[in-house]
């Protein structure tokens, strides 16, 4: 007997399993490294933050709204299904009460809103409902696709760019 060969046999399945599990784990991290989230996954232009409904949706009810949020500094027009929609600003249906500088009650009443997509200044964005009798009805079943043709303020609507998405309808 040998004191000195104390060496321990190597166990071939334990080896295995290591092995095995430093691939997976190598597997999901480069798995998390090359997927798109978030904005790279849809494909938005750096002028626009948002869209709804998202890119390629499938799922889309009737009446869902469209919207798009740009970043400041930018005008829009939303084009659905072919129709360019007018822009309508929340600062000229609004009712302001004598009390903060305007000439209008406001009482609670209902404002009715014009046809055409609701601008929101302060927050830069374009939502436009389908509604009866309007200029684009609530959805029937099938593909739709929505254009906002965007520009920066200072260059006008000349040198507008567009971005295009589909949405689907049940």
């Amino acid at each position: 007997m040998r004191g000195s060969d104390t060496r321990k046999r190597i166990d071939v399945t334990l080896l295995i399993a290591s092995f095995g599990i430093a691939v997976g784990i190598v597997l999901v991290v480069l798995g998390l490294l090359s997927s798109e989230t978030g904005r790279e996954q849809l494909g938005l232009p750096v002028a626009i933050e948002s869209v709804d409904p998202i890119t390629g949706a499938t799922q889309v009810p009737q009446q869902t709204r469209v919207f798009v949020d740009l970043v400041d500094g930018y005008e829009a027009v939303l084009v659905i299904d072919g129709v360019e929609l007018p822009n309508v600003s929340l600062d000229d249906v609004a009712k302001v009460p004598p009390a903060l500088g305007g000439d209008q009650e406001t009482g609670g009443d209902q404002i009715d809103l014009p046809d055409g997509t609701l601008y929101e200044p302060g927050n830069n964005t374009y939502t436009y409902v389908p509604a009866e009798d309007a200029l684009v009805e609530p959805f029937a079943t099938g593909q739709h696709t929505a254009t906002v043709l965007y520009w920066k303020i200072d260059d006008g609507r000349e040198k507008a760019q567009s971005f295009s998405w589909n949405f689907y309808v049940v």
